[in-house]
């Protein structure tokens, strides 16, 4: 999963007071489990890291439900510019 990468690219193509949305982030819950081997879980992971060390961004996690079962999105708001 490539979404810490989209997510270097969004950044350097937005500014200030842009929202960057992200979806598929909570993994059916699976981003919790430490022992698990799912490249995209893995992926998410990088992301959720690169969203925690990004200090031009404040960012919230949403758990949605839906019939399919749940997942959730992540809210970057850009606060700063490069």
């Amino acid at each position: 999963m490539n979404a810490a990468e989209y997510f270097a690219w969004a950044l350097k193509l937005n500014r200030r007071g842009s929202l960057i949305i992200t979806d598929n982030v909570v993994r059916r819950g699976a981003v919790i489990d430490a022992n698990s081997t799912d490249t995209n879980v893995q992926g998410i992971r990088r992301f959720n890291e690169k969203l925690a060390a990004e200090a031009r961004v404040t960012v919230t996690i949403i758990q949605t439900v839906g019939s399919k079962g749940y997942d959730g999105l992540a809210i970057a708001l850009v606060t700063s510019d490069p």
